[in-house]
Protein backbone atom coordinates (compact mmCIF):
# COMPACT_ATOMS: atom_id res chain seq x y z
CA UNK A 1 0.00 0.00 0.00
CA UNK A 2 1.40 3.37 -0.77
CA UNK A 3 0.11 6.94 0.70
CA UNK A 4 -3.54 6.92 -0.46
CA UNK A 5 -4.10 3.09 -0.60
CA UNK A 6 -6.31 1.91 1.80
CA UNK A 7 -7.08 -1.36 3.70
CA UNK A 8 -9.91 -2.22 6.06
CA UNK A 9 -11.09 -5.26 8.12
CA UNK A 10 -14.42 -6.13 9.75
CA UNK A 11 -14.59 -7.73 12.77
CA UNK A 12 -16.82 -8.71 15.80
CA UNK A 13 -17.03 -7.29 19.24
CA UNK A 14 -18.75 -8.46 21.96
CA UNK A 15 -21.71 -5.59 21.28
CA UNK A 16 -21.08 -6.38 17.49
CA UNK A 17 -19.78 -6.06 13.98
CA UNK A 18 -16.96 -3.31 13.78
CA UNK A 19 -14.79 -2.24 10.79
CA UNK A 20 -11.29 -0.17 10.80
CA UNK A 21 -9.36 1.12 7.21
CA UNK A 22 -5.94 1.90 7.40
CA UNK A 23 -3.16 3.41 5.31
CA UNK A 24 0.36 3.38 5.58
CA UNK A 25 0.30 6.25 7.96
CA UNK A 26 -2.39 4.72 10.55
CA UNK A 27 -5.96 4.33 11.15
CA UNK A 28 -7.98 6.46 8.85
CA UNK A 29 -11.61 4.77 9.47
CA UNK A 30 -13.64 2.83 12.27
CA UNK A 31 -17.16 2.25 12.41
CA UNK A 32 -18.44 2.09 15.82
CA UNK A 33 -20.84 -1.68 16.32
CA UNK A 34 -24.45 -2.08 14.98
CA UNK A 35 -24.58 -3.00 11.61
CA UNK A 36 -24.75 -6.25 9.84
CA UNK A 37 -21.30 -7.20 8.48
CA UNK A 38 -22.31 -6.41 5.08
CA UNK A 39 -23.28 -2.84 6.05
CA UNK A 40 -20.32 -2.21 8.43
CA UNK A 41 -18.38 -2.62 5.32
CA UNK A 42 -20.28 -0.91 2.81
CA UNK A 43 -20.14 2.25 5.39
CA UNK A 44 -16.29 1.60 5.32
CA UNK A 45 -15.96 0.80 1.32
CA UNK A 46 -18.14 4.36 1.20
CA UNK A 47 -15.66 6.56 2.68
CA UNK A 48 -12.66 4.66 1.20
CA UNK A 49 -13.68 4.09 -2.26
CA UNK A 50 -10.92 1.11 -3.30
CA UNK A 51 -10.27 0.15 0.00
CA UNK A 52 -9.42 -3.53 -0.32
CA UNK A 53 -10.50 -6.03 2.56
CA UNK A 54 -7.68 -7.28 3.98
CA UNK A 55 -5.95 -9.32 7.22
CA UNK A 56 -4.98 -7.33 9.85
CA UNK A 57 -1.12 -6.28 9.97
CA UNK A 58 -0.07 -6.47 13.19
CA UNK A 59 -0.74 -3.42 14.70
CA UNK A 60 -4.06 -3.18 13.31
CA UNK A 61 -4.83 -6.95 14.89
CA UNK A 62 -3.48 -5.03 18.25
CA UNK A 63 -5.81 -2.48 18.20
CA UNK A 64 -8.56 -5.15 17.59
CA UNK A 65 -7.72 -6.68 20.06
CA UNK A 66 -7.99 -3.59 22.22
CA UNK A 67 -11.77 -2.53 20.94
CA UNK A 68 -12.75 -6.06 22.02
CA UNK A 69 -11.63 -5.71 25.23
CA UNK A 70 -13.30 -1.70 25.53
CA UNK A 71 -16.47 -3.16 24.54
CA UNK A 72 -16.18 -5.73 27.36
CA UNK A 73 -16.03 -3.28 29.93
CA UNK A 74 -12.43 -3.51 30.05
CA UNK A 75 -10.32 0.10 31.16
CA UNK A 76 -9.29 0.62 27.70
CA UNK A 77 -7.25 3.93 25.91
CA UNK A 78 -6.75 4.68 22.24
CA UNK A 79 -4.59 8.11 22.13
CA UNK A 80 -1.14 6.24 21.49
CA UNK A 81 -2.28 4.80 17.87
CA UNK A 82 -0.97 6.09 14.97
CA UNK A 83 -3.89 7.70 13.05
CA UNK A 84 -3.89 9.28 9.44
CA UNK A 85 -6.08 12.35 9.23
CA UNK A 86 -4.65 13.62 6.00
CA UNK A 87 -8.18 14.18 4.53
CA UNK A 88 -9.06 16.31 7.38
CA UNK A 89 -8.79 19.96 7.57
CA UNK A 90 -6.27 21.64 9.59
CA UNK A 91 -9.53 23.04 12.32
CA UNK A 92 -10.50 19.24 12.52
CA UNK A 93 -7.29 17.57 12.68
CA UNK A 94 -6.77 20.37 15.96
CA UNK A 95 -10.17 19.45 17.01
CA UNK A 96 -9.56 15.29 16.68
CA UNK A 97 -6.38 16.33 18.70
CA UNK A 98 -7.51 18.14 21.78
CA UNK A 99 -11.04 15.06 22.09
CA UNK A 100 -8.17 12.50 22.11
CA UNK A 101 -7.22 13.88 25.57
CA UNK A 102 -10.30 13.16 27.27
CA UNK A 103 -9.46 9.48 28.81
CA UNK A 104 -11.63 6.95 30.11
CA UNK A 105 -14.92 8.23 31.54
CA UNK A 106 -14.12 11.95 31.47
CA UNK A 107 -16.23 14.52 29.01
CA UNK A 108 -15.96 17.41 28.17
CA UNK A 109 -18.90 19.78 26.09
CA UNK A 110 -18.86 21.02 22.68
CA UNK A 111 -18.74 24.72 24.23
CA UNK A 112 -15.54 23.51 26.43
CA UNK A 113 -13.64 21.86 23.68
CA UNK A 114 -13.92 25.15 21.91
CA UNK A 115 -13.39 27.38 24.76
CA UNK A 116 -9.90 25.53 25.19
CA UNK A 117 -9.14 25.73 21.76
CA UNK A 118 -10.44 29.36 21.19
CA UNK A 119 -12.71 28.96 18.67
CA UNK A 120 -15.01 32.23 19.06
CA UNK A 121 -18.56 32.50 18.93
CA UNK A 122 -19.63 29.31 16.72
CA UNK A 123 -16.69 27.48 18.04
CA UNK A 124 -19.44 24.95 19.93
CA UNK A 125 -21.18 24.94 16.76
CA UNK A 126 -18.05 24.07 14.99
CA UNK A 127 -16.91 21.26 16.85
CA UNK A 128 -20.17 19.56 16.83
CA UNK A 129 -19.64 19.47 13.20
CA UNK A 130 -16.32 17.82 13.58
CA UNK A 131 -17.69 15.33 15.93
CA UNK A 132 -20.76 14.34 13.69
CA UNK A 133 -17.90 13.99 10.90
CA UNK A 134 -15.48 11.79 12.98
CA UNK A 135 -14.11 9.42 10.59
CA UNK A 136 -12.61 6.80 13.67
CA UNK A 137 -14.66 7.56 16.45
CA UNK A 138 -13.84 5.69 20.04
CA UNK A 139 -10.37 6.08 18.34
CA UNK A 140 -11.41 9.60 18.58
CA UNK A 141 -13.71 9.70 21.46
CA UNK A 142 -16.37 11.71 20.29
CA UNK A 143 -18.52 9.91 22.47
CA UNK A 144 -16.92 11.80 25.36
CA UNK A 145 -18.18 14.98 24.19
CA UNK A 146 -21.39 16.66 25.39
CA UNK A 147 -24.47 19.12 24.47
CA UNK A 148 -24.63 22.05 26.94
CA UNK A 149 -25.43 21.18 30.63
CA UNK A 150 -23.66 17.70 30.18
CA UNK A 151 -26.86 16.42 27.67
CA UNK A 152 -25.96 13.69 25.56
CA UNK A 153 -26.36 15.30 22.45
CA UNK A 154 -26.51 13.78 19.27
CA UNK A 155 -24.36 11.01 17.96
CA UNK A 156 -24.33 10.28 14.18
CA UNK A 157 -23.46 6.42 14.34
CA UNK A 158 -25.07 3.33 14.54
CA UNK A 159 -27.84 3.40 17.09
CA UNK A 160 -27.41 7.32 17.75
CA UNK A 161 -27.61 8.95 20.87
CA UNK A 162 -28.50 5.44 22.53
CA UNK A 163 -25.48 4.20 21.46
CA UNK A 164 -23.49 7.40 22.89
CA UNK A 165 -24.93 6.58 26.31
CA UNK A 166 -24.12 3.02 26.25
CA UNK A 167 -20.73 3.69 25.53
CA UNK A 168 -20.21 6.61 28.73
CA UNK A 169 -22.36 3.98 30.61
CA UNK A 170 -19.45 1.52 30.12
CA UNK A 171 -16.93 3.95 31.26
CA UNK A 172 -18.92 4.46 34.34
CA UNK A 173 -20.52 8.06 33.06
CA UNK A 174 -23.35 9.35 34.62
CA UNK A 175 -25.56 11.92 33.07
CA UNK A 176 -27.98 14.03 34.57
CA UNK A 177 -31.97 13.40 33.45
CA UNK A 178 -31.01 10.60 30.59
CA UNK A 179 -33.25 7.27 30.61
CA UNK A 180 -32.05 4.15 29.83
CA UNK A 181 -30.45 3.53 26.51
CA UNK A 182 -32.92 1.57 24.38
CA UNK A 183 -30.33 0.32 22.17
CA UNK A 184 -28.38 -2.79 23.71
CA UNK A 185 -24.80 -3.00 22.87
CA UNK A 186 -25.41 -6.75 24.43
CA UNK A 187 -23.57 -5.97 27.54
Amino acid sequence: MMGTNHAFAVFETKSGTCAIAWSDEGICGFHLPGDETEQAERAIRRRFTGAERASPIPEIAAVIDRVRAYFEGERSHFSDLRLDLSAQTDLYREIYLATRRLGWGSTTTYGGLAGELQLGPAGAWTVGQAMAKNPIPLIIPCHRVLAAGRKIGGFSAPGGSDSKQRMLELEGVELPDTTPAQQSFGF
